[in-house]
This record gives structure tokens, C-alpha cells and sequence, in this order.
């Protein structure tokens, strides 16, 4: 009997559009390739609020190497489009670290990779640049193992799932809290619209969907976490669904008028 009631169950319309899943989520972790050299990899931030310097900058750039840590500061002004950007980006970054010295002005780099006593220089030979492979080869193994640690800790609370082109899956949406969602509230308002078609499988973990023309305005690619499969039935009766998904995939049902009114 448990089982008959659990395959029914799987097949219900309305429990696959309502039922919240009670698994672990959906897609294992993907790390981030290695870096190669130096200045491969970077992060960026951007520090504001800061007193205007003469020149009329207000922002201080931040660009991290993820290989070596090796941080770079740039001055810049709030107002800069995304060429003036690029240009500081270029002028600062490829002249002063792509080959080990400031190509600017003929000192060493002062990168983790590279560091040296100024007082008593050292000439670049085979023996350097031989010590700074080494050197590159022990952080990339050394990131390796951290990846690889976390990513142990972090699949144990996920399961791999995918999804085959052609099949039809629910969309998982995010309904505003306490307002009556598509005329029902409480256990059996909606939590996924669909089904849809996946198109075509994007990277590991992410699948273009086809949607009807009504979220023409909502991205089409969508991550593994937020499908779940349709199990098809021959009594699934599916009507069209218009519902007004903003870019967040979420929505709000708000009354339109007073049908009735009583007084107590």
C-alpha cells in the first residue's frame, strides 16, 4: 500500500506543482579552474567614500592575482566608463608582471613569486626562473587540495542530478509570503509553473528552457537547483498558466476588487 500511494502521489498534477522537494539540492560543486601563470585569475572590488585627491579621484580600484595573492591598488574616479577602466587596467597590470620585472622602470617585481633582496640584487638565469616554476607549481597543488577539501565538505549536503534534452521539467518560482498565489493560499498554492522543454544543456549545471511567450522577458537559462522533473501521466490535464514573473522569478497576486463585505 505505502508504495501504491507513494507512485500516485509522484504522478499527481497538483502534488508535483505543490510538493516541496525534501531532498538535498540539486547539482554537486564545480571548482574553479587552476590558474596557469600570474595575473590569469583575478578578483576585483571597489572601494568608494574616500576624500577626493587633487586629480578628482574618489575610488581605489582593487585587483587581487588569485595565484599569488599579489594585490594591485588604482586610483580612479567614480565617473570612469568601462574604457577608461580597461586602459588603467592595461597600463598597470601586463607591464609590471607578465615577465617578472616593472617593465616601466626596470625593478623587480614585487609579487610573493618574485621576491628578492634589493639590497643585493640577483640577475634572472635559468636557476630563477627554474625556482619560480617550482614555486607556481607548489601553489597550484597546494589550491588544488583546498578546492578538493571543500568541495568534499560541501557535496555531502548535495546529489547530482541532470536532465536529458527533450525532457520537460517544473520551474521553480518564488511567490511572495502571505498573499494568495494563483486564487489559493496556504499548503496548496504553486510552487512550480510549468512543465517546459529543455532546449539544450548549458555548461554542468544549468539548462535553457522553452518558455511560452509570456515570460519572453525572463532569462531563459536556469540552474539544476531550480528544475525538477515532470513525471508525465496520460490523465494530465494542463491548462496555460499567465503568471507575472518579474526578473527575480518572483511574484506577487494582489486583490483586484471587494466581492463582499460583512459587518460584526
Amino acid at each position: 500500500m505505502k508504495k501504491e500511494i507513494a507512485d500516485f502521489v509522484s504522478r499527481c498534477l497538483n502534488c508535483q506543482k505543490v510538493k516541496a522537494e525534501r531532498c538535498k539540492s540539486k547539482g554537486l560543486v564545480q571548482p574553479l579552474e587552476i590558474p596557469q601563470g600570474k595575473w590569469d585569475s583575478i578578483s576585483m572590488d571597489f572601494v568608494g567614500g574616500l576624500p577626493m585627491t587633487h586629480s578628482g579621484k574618489d575610488k581605489i580600484w582593487v585587483i587581487v592575482d588569485r595565484l599569488t595573492k599579489t594585490a594591485r591598488l588604482i586610483a580612479m574616479k567614480e565617473t570612469w566608463s568601462m574604457t577608461q577602466l580597461t586602459k588603467a587596467y592595461v597600463s598597470q597590470l601586463p607591464l609590471k608582471h607578465s615577465n617578472g620585472t616593472e617593465a616601466r622602470y626596470g625593478q623587480k617585481c614585487r609579487s610573493p613569486l618574485c621576491w628578492e633582496n634589493l639590497v643585493n640584487p640577483v640577475m634572472l638565469g635559468p636557476q630563477y626562473l627554474h625556482d619560480t616554476a617550482e614555486k607556481i607549481k607548489y601553489i597550484q597543488g597546494r589550491m588544488k587540495m583546498a578546492q578538493d577539501r571543500q568541495k568534499s565538505y560541501a557535496d555531502l549536503g548535495r546529489k547530482p542530478a541532470e536532465f536529458l534534452v527533450g525532457e520537460k521539467v517544473w520551474l521553480k518560482v518564488s511567490p511572495t509570503r502571505g498573499v494568495m498565489r494563483f486564487g489559493k493560499k496556504g499548503k496548496l498554492s504553486p510552487r512550480f509553473i510549468g512543465p517546459y522543454e529543455i532546449l539544450e544543456r548549458i555548461g554542468n549545471l544549468a539548462y535553457r528552457l522553452a518558455l511560452p511567450m509570456e515570460l519572453e522577458r525572463v532569462h531563459n537559462v536556469f540552474h539544476v537547483s531550480q528544475l525538477k522533473k515532470y513525471v508525465y501521466d496520460p490523465s494530465h490535464v494542463i491548462p496555460p498558466e499567465v503568471v507575472p514573473l518579474d526578473g527575480t522569478m518572483s511574484y506577487e497576486e494582489r486583490p483586484i476588487r471587494i466581492l463582499d463585505s460583512k459587518t460584526r
